[in-house]
């Protein structure tokens, strides 16, 4: 299991712009403060946090990277994919059914530093 993960970028409000709307549909909330690193985690009363940004040390950014938010259903990732777009992000992929694994429903968008960022329906759980 993964506790938390953080990403380096480039413009740190951009990315806390682009995460807030972006993940609202999947339940993500900013959460813990460390300035100028923020983390983002579930709407709970809870104070855990397993996504962060952080600015990079030289301002150029990192690598692209992947990342896979689980959604609740379909329409979550739907909801995601049209925020994430409306937060500036660019079409990575539009929601629909992949070919991975049987049920395997997502979206994928790219973040305001290339990072590939995808919301998906667990398939192992999926039902229908």
């Amino acid at each position: 299991m993964i506790d938390h993960l953080t990403l380096k970028v480039r413009d740190i409000q951009a990315s806390i712009d682009f995460y807030s709307k972006a993940l609202a549909p999947l339940g993500y909330v900013a959460k813990a403060h460390h300035e100028p690193t923020i983390g983002f985690g579930a709407g709970d009363d809870g104070a855990h946090s397993d996504f962060y940004l952080t600015p990079s040390e030289d301002g150029a950014g990192s690598p692209v990277t992947h990342i896979a938010f689980r959604a609740a259903d379909a329409a979550t990732v739907d909801a995601f994919h049209r925020e994430a777009l409306a937060a500036g992000g660019r079409d990575n992929g539009a929601p629909g059914l992949r070919d991975y694994h049987p049920k395997y429903y997502s979206a994928f968008v790219l973040d305001p530093d290339g990072n590939n960022v995808e919301a998906v329906v667990d398939w192992s759980e999926a039902q229908g």
